[in-house]
């Protein structure tokens, strides 16, 4: 079954087809994705990237840590205006990319920071990472950023279990609560679901 793009993104379609465009040309020219990645670019990056999305609280302030292209960040901040996204990276001509996608897309919603996760003193109701790091690595980057009861919702592949359990004392130490491994987009068909683990800040 093939994922429909209306069903998936709704009236903020055509928005998320012009970033696309902008993914598969100048992402690509500038090395942010890579040229086989495009005729996958919508069901391995694009859904995979919103099919969590119905976890995340309406209108949650949110931070995509290491986001380069801006996946999921920006593919959130598009499909749903009543977040405000942050997206965290450190390498300059991935923040000039999405600067120009913030302004060429006229996301009112969407801040750049150029900055490392232990640069940035702020917390947020959501912090979000895809294909960054593993979680042990990734939790002590992200919980710092999570405010106490919010959620740091890491996309994973199926090594997600294994990964919690070689994380679990540092969580404990970072005041991670409840931890659940979830999986979004079977609904739409989605060929390989999108694995999220979910970890709440006590």
């Amino acid at each position: 079954m093939t994922v429909s793009r209306e069903t998936a993104f709704g009236d903020r379609l055509e928005l998320v087809e012009r970033y696309a465009e902008l993914l598969a040309t100048a992402g690509v020219e500038r090395g942010l994705i890579g040229p086989r990645e495009v005729d996958r670019l919508w069901e391995r990056h694009l859904f995979n990237s919103a099919a969590p999305l119905e976890r995340v609280p309406v209108g949650s302030t949110v931070a995509d840590v290491g986001t380069g292209a801006g996946l999921p960040g920006l593919v959130w901040a598009i499909a749903r205006p009543d977040l405000k996204v942050t997206l965290i990276e450190p390498l300059l001509r991935r923040t000039t990319f999405l600067d120009e996608v913030r302004v060429e897309l006229d996301l009112a919603n969407v801040t750049v920071l150029r900055a490392r996760a232990d640069e940035v003193h702020e917390t947020f109701d959501v912090v979000t990472a895809r294909a960054v790091a593993g979680l042990e690595k990734l939790a002590r980057w992200c919980m710092p950023l999570v405010k106490p009861g919010g959620y740091l919702l890491a996309l994973k592949g199926r090594s997600a279990a294994e990964e919690i359990e070689s994380a679990r004392a540092i969580l404990g130490r970072l005041k991670a609560g409840d931890i659940v491994v979830a999986t979004y987009g079977e609904h739409w068909g989605l060929e390989v679901p999108t694995t999220m683990v979910e970890i709440q800040r006590r």
